[in-house]
């Protein structure tokens, strides 16, 4: 059965997409093409900081009031921060949809941000820093994303550094909003069960009277990328690595390609190539995987893998004897066909989950204008041909383009 989703846009330029389901639990939220990136010189860590002190009061409600209004009708609201997107979103029963979306409407729009509840943000979120900072599993993600793009703003952490998260003051915050909140450039995203006439009155009713505000500035490209070697001394009782080079962007036709092979490479299958060799075979890491992320005007893909020291010279030669593999030689037919099915099951199962349904959907429609069914993305996979992904793996694997960063 082919899905259907409705979509609707508001006066103000905030648009609507709902998939109509009949389970009890509702999911939807709000969605702005507002990320780190979109900072300046002196706003470093602002859209995360921004997600954190909105549910910190409102002109008629305190935090308390903000955090019990969901969940004491056994809701939960919850909210995340990207590179390039910042979300509020709730999961609920249907029936309390109106409750939900006002709340949305009152946490995104009608915010206070006062002095006092700042100040104590701040130093929530300074030890997130400092707890992060103990994760080098996690801190080397963002370490690297800042020496592939180095000198710009899509490569800086999104949590900011301590001096600038402890400068901002309320002027700072009231400034980017305005500059950054755009109602052109925010979706609401809906997977319930409510009739879309329904639910297309209630988002009329608390996002309909928000003044319009269209972006009038537009992202940068990262400049010119340069491959870069560095090695981190973290004294860590292992060593982690991470290396890897641009890829492409959201709107390239080659990224499905590109994700297919990333998929086969070292997907989250216990049957990718690197997970087989490095993990199975010779027992050399119990984490190894190769990721790509593809943004609105570059893309990254990286592999990430931590192991003994002693063991870190040849974990890594196994690596990229596996990327020279699907580089030197093409997929045989029972290969494709097998890495096929493998993504297409993935990204099913990735897609009954209607949390991310409702995310993946409202993204679409924020990046594209449009959202493609799960049967138009099959067949866009099954079109895949080995030459392509032979030619993908040549360009994106060349050992003369690939940054490298090590923890020791």
């Amino acid at each position: 059965m082919t899905e259907k989703y409705d979509i609707f846009s508001l006066d103000n330029g905030i648009k609507l997409i709902h998939k109509k389901t009949q389970r009890k639990v509702a999911h939807c939220g709000l969605i702005l093409n507002t990320g780190s990136r979109d900072e300046g010189e002196k706003e470093w860590g602002m859209a995360h900081f921004i997600e954190h002190i909105i549910f910190k009061g409102t002109k008629k409600r305190k935090a308390y009031h903000i955090l019990s209004r969901l969940e004491d009708v056994g809701g939960d609201l919850n909210a995340y921060t990207t590179k390039e997107d910042t979300c509020i979103y709730a999961a609920f029963l249907s029936k309390y949809y109106e409750r939900t979306l006002e709340l949305i409407s009152d946490i995104a729009f009608n915010s206070v941000f006062s002095e006092k509840e700042l100040e104590k943000e701040k130093e929530i979120i300074l030890d997130e820093i400092n707890s992060y900072k103990d994760t080098p599993s996690e801190l080397i993600f963002d370490d690297f994303e800042e020496l592939i793009f180095s000198n710009d703003s899509i490569g800086r952490n999104i949590l900011g550094s301590p001096e600038m998260v402890r400068s901002f003051k309320r002027d700072d915050v009231l400034s980017f909003i305005d500059k950054k909140y755009n109602t052109d450039q925010m979706v609401v995203c809906s997977v319930g069960n409510i009739d879309f006439s329904r639910l297309k009155n209630i988002v009329e009713k608390y996002f309909g009277a928000i003044s319009s505000n269209v972006r009038k500035d537009i992202r940068k490209a990262p400049q010119l990328y340069t491959p870069i070697y560095s090695e981190v001394i973290k004294n860590t009782y292992q060593t982690h690595c991470m290396f890897g080079n641009i890829a492409y962007d959201a709107n390239d036709s080659k990224r499905i390609a590109l994700s297919l092979l990333t998929n086969i490479l070292g997907g989250p299958g216990l049957n990718s190539r690197l997970n087989l060799s490095l993990r199975e075979k010779y027992g050399l890491a119990y984490n190894v995987e190769a990721n790509y992320t593809p943004y609105s005007d570059t893309g990254i893909f990286s592999v990430y893998f931590g192991t003994d020291s002693d063991n870190f010279e040849r974990s890594l030669l196994i690596c990229k004897k596996e990327m020279e593999k699907l580089c030197n030689t093409k997929l045989g037919i029972v290969q494709l066909k097998r890495a096929k099915q493998q993504m297409i099951g993935q990204m099913a199962l990735s897609s009954d989950n209607n949390e991310n349904l409702m995310l993946s959907i409202g993204k679409s429609l924020l990046l594209y204008n449009k959202v493609d069914t799960l049967e138009e993305v099959i067949k866009k996979i099954e079109l895949l041909t080995a030459e392509e992904i032979i030619e993908i793996a040549n360009e994106i694997f060349d050992i003369n383009k690939l940054t490298t960063l090590i923890y020791k």
